[in-house]
């Protein structure tokens, strides 16, 4: 189990992982920037995380803090005077620095860009937004959903059409809102990984030749990125500009998802036509069903589907495909993915510390990436940081006052 992998140390010595020796410091915040340290601690990097005296806005216990896992904690007040002092001395001991305050707040804190690079010209630091360093929205407030709708991903998740969305009159999903993939598709895919890759991209730039750099890393630039295929596929008149009638967006019966008789749902991905000649024979269409590529008769398709789907339970149907390239699977819960036979014997999820939670990804055959330490809590790893970076004055934050 995760939670038996040594912790031990934290330093630039610690072995373990492919970026081992490569120290980070992150500058608390909540969303992207958090979730990026805590995948770069995963590779085996030294990550040291500044908290603020204050307790975090998000209120959640430090325990529970997955996105706090593998990283040691110091306390810093940056407003009071010699905060940003020490902050630059990490920095100048650091390889990479992440924050994710809006544009010209670090550089009010005397934490900024030029600062730090003044203290180490290696260093790449690293600033998450949502807008962007410049811009017409730069300084203002928002959240992944909204970055997400503005580069124009949101716009291509389409809630599952209900089976008769294709009769006439029936509200499509062409016509409805789209779905909220929660905030993966904006701060976690469009701003954390690209932030992850920026960084790693600029540290070696920075070994090979010495020369630090920032790095802007918006959420709404990592989402437009993300739909670089479609864009093509729409410029060159493959892809129609509204969701929920395209080939992988829900609009083909054959890549949609669909309720069983208890509520539960599958979902379907048999896109090419082996797959799909095998998910109509497991589900009995029969004969008389219109075929894969008869578009005209899509809806027809689509509610023959839904129909033969309602007839039986979710489990029932998982056994009916169980072994086959039908490409179907079961939608499952948080919870339930913890079970799932597959992922229980790729050590997709472990337990650490009382909390199950998604191993280090991706796998290293030679250098794997390890759960080294759990959650940290804020200011607890002061000593230690200090000793191990050269860093004098990082105290512990002062224990409550007792009754």
């Amino acid at each position: 189990m995760a939670s038996e992998q040594g912790r031990a140390g934290g330093g630039r010595g610690e072995r373990g992982g492919p970026l081992a020796g490569v120290r980070v410091v992150e500058l608390a915040g909540i969303g992207p920037g958090p979730f990026a340290a805590m995948l770069l601690g995963d590779l085996g990097a030294d990550v040291v995380r500044v908290d603020r005296p204050e307790p975090s806005p998000l209120g959640i216990d430090p325990a529970h803090d997955v996105a706090g896992r593998n990283k040691r904690s110091v306390v810093v007040d940056l407003k009071a005077p010699g905060g940003s002092g020490l902050v630059l001395d990490l920095a100048a001991r650091a390889d990479l620095l992440i924050e994710g305050y809006r544009p010209g707040v670090a550089e009010r804190l005397g934490v900024g860009p030029e600062a730090c690079l003044a203290r180490n010209p290696a260093l790449v630091y690293g600033r998450m937004t949502g807008w962007g360093q410049d811009g017409p929205l730069a300084a203002r407030a928002g959240h992944d959903l909204g970055y997400a709708a503005v580069s124009g991903a949101l716009g291509l998740v389409a809630p599952a059409p209900a089976p008769d969305a294709d009769a006439p009159g029936a509200p499509g999903a062409a016509e409805g809102p789209p779905g909220i993939p929660a905030n993966l598709l904006g701060d976690y895919a469009g701003g954390s990984l690209y932030l992850v890759v920026g960084l790693l991209a600029a540290l070696h730039h920075a070994r090979a030749t010495g020369a630090g750099q920032v790095v802007d890393a918006a959420v709404v630039d990592g989402a437009a990125h993300l739909t670089a295929v479609l864009q093509g596929l729409l410029a060159g008149g493959r892809w129609q500009d509204r969701r929920g009638v395209n080939l992988l967006d829900g609009g083909a019966p054959f890549y949609a998802v669909y309720p069983a008789a208890d509520g539960g749902h599958l979902a379907v991905g048999a896109l090419e036509p082996q797959f799909y000649a095998e998910f109509a024979r497991l589900l009995e269409l029969g004969p008389d069903a219109p075929g894969q590529w008869d578009t005209a008769r899509w809806p027809e398709l689509r509610a023959a589907i839904a129909a033969r789907f309602a007839t039986r339970p979710r489990a029932a149907w998982e056994a009916v495909f169980a072994g086959s390239d039908a490409c179907v699977e079961p939608v499952l819960t948080m919870r339930q993915a913890h079970r799932h036979p597959h992922l229980v014997s790729r050590g997709t999820y472990v337990e650490a510390d009382g909390v199950t939670q998604p191993a280090p990804a991706p796998r290293f055959s030679a250098t794997p990436g390890a759960l080294r330490r759990p959650p940290a809590r804020p200011g607890a790893d002061a000593a230690e940081v200090a000793a191990d970076w050269g860093v004098p004055g990082l105290d512990p934050p002062a224990a409550p006052p007792t009754a």
